[in-house]
């Protein structure tokens, strides 16, 4: 049973908690048109109110219809093989696109990183070009609908991708999800985020959302 699964974990156990764990959509920081010309303005429109908004409200659900208690996002995902495939993959619905939206912002085709971030992608990747190159393949192959990452192991930076909505906080075996880490940067290569403009040129996609990487986030996420 889920209930008992999830009472057994001492990292879900609900005298571990003040009140009430639940998930939150986090405001948008910028208009539905902002990215363009690079993502249109309808696209990010029903991606936000209807995608997100909908992994928000099922994985809310899941919470109360399973009674789980975790104490943080990050006490749920490292318990979430105990939990409902409901639960799993809208709370990685959830949370993957709260971050997805934070590292974004109105883009430019000079857009590159600069600074400690460049620095970091070199010295683990031999350059930016090839970090891209690197990071452009995992999105490419990622078979189906899922994420492209970029996440530090225990300081080490890494790419990878995950099929659906996992990520890399999840507690699931490495054979599932192929990595494990901090995540620094993420792109969703479900078809819900490019197909109305692009229809089926992934490619062109993942070109153009360099130009709108908000690498002063990145940064942030490196610290």
């Amino acid at each position: 049973m889920i209930e008992s699964a999830v009472a057994c974990s001492p990292s879900l156990a609900s005298a571990a908690i003040p009140a009430p764990f639940s998930f939150t959509q986090v405001p948008l920081p910028y208009g539905y048109a902002a990215l363009e010309p690079y993502i249109d303005a309808q696209t990010m429109e029903i991606h936000y109110t209807k995608h997100h908004t909908a992994y928000i409200k099922n994985v809310n659900d899941a919470l109360v219809a399973e009674k789980i208690t975790a104490a943080s996002e990050e006490a749920f995902f490292s318990a979430v093989s105990t939990l409902s495939v409901k639960a799993r993959n809208n709370g990685g619905g959830a949370w993957n696109h709260n971050f997805f939206w934070q590292i974004m912002k109105p883009g430019s085709e000079e857009n590159q990183p600069a600074g400690k971030v460049s620095e970091a992608l070199t010295a683990s990747f031999g350059s930016i070009e090839k970090f891209k190159e690197q990071f452009t393949q995992a999105a490419m192959t990622r078979f189906g609908s899922g994420w492209a990452w970029l996440l530090s192991d225990q300081g080490k930076l890494m790419i990878g991708s995950t099929p659906n909505q996992d990520n890399p906080l999840m507690d699931l075996p490495s054979g599932q999800t192929g990595i494990k880490g901090k995540p620094i940067l993420a792109l969703d290569v479900w078809e819900h985020a490019y197909y109305l403009k692009y229809q089926n040129k992934r490619n062109e996609y993942v070109a153009n959302w360099w130009k709108v990487v908000n690498w002063d986030e990145v940064a942030k996420r490196l610290s």
